[in-house]
């Protein structure tokens, strides 16, 4: 929710003629829109949106699996295998296509997430961060256990939800950056999310 804090009619009284102002208060939770989660979103003594390294959060390598013909919604360990040496330090984005429900009552039921044996994968192959275009990393339609959120903000690795546009981005050769406010005491927020991809040649 956006409210007024001083509007641009209320400003001018405290400011020379033909200057004026708009300040606004926000009111939301830290899970909207695009954003991210840091450790401390999972696990109390994790780290905090305060505590996160930019080097871990600023045009990171960019690893995109391109899954849109996924046949399950579990994206297992098989779907990484191939690139796995070459992880470490990485963000790795996962397009399943699912982005094109955003913002419609689809989005919300039969999501793609990625699966416990993908999870475990990703851990040990030293990746920074884990984005998804879809609803959420883990299955949420299942029991409240959230392994992927679990295990990956365990081993201080970021996970980025409600991405869109990943077909726009190649497999390999861009890089990824998504960097939330430095607030203490805060797990997850907004993040202007973005990939930078090589100039085409010719």
């Amino acid at each position: 929710m956006i409210e007024p804090f001083l509007t641009r009619a209320a400003s001018r009284s405290s400011y020379a003629p033909g200057t004026e102002f708009t300040m606004d208060v926000i009111t939301l939770i830290g899970n909207t829109g695009t954003y991210l989660d840091s450790p401390y979103h999972r696990y109390e003594g994790g780290t905090d949106l305060a505590g996160l390294d930019l080097d871990t959060l600023v045009d990171l390598p960019a690893e995109v699996f391109h899954l849109t013909d996924a046949a399950a919604r579990g994206i297992p360990a098989a779907a990484f295998a191939e690139r796995g040496s070459g992880l470490a330090g990485s963000a790795v984005l996962i397009h399943t296509g699912w982005d094109r429900h955003f913002g419609t009552p689809e989005y919300r039921a039969g999501a793609p997430f990625l699966a416990e044996d993908a999870v475990g994968f990703l851990v040990g192959a030293g990746v920074a961060l884990v984005g998804i275009d879809s609803l959420n990393i883990d299955d949420t339609e299942g029991s409240g256990e959230r392994p992927a959120h679990s295990a990956l903000l365990a081993a201080g690795i970021h996970v980025v939800e409600h991405l869109t546009g990943l077909g726009d981005v190649p497999a390999s050769g861009g890089t990824f950056s998504a960097v939330p406010p430095k607030i203490e005491g805060f797990g997850t927020f907004p993040v202007r999310a973005f990939a930078r991809v090589p100039d085409p040649i010719g």
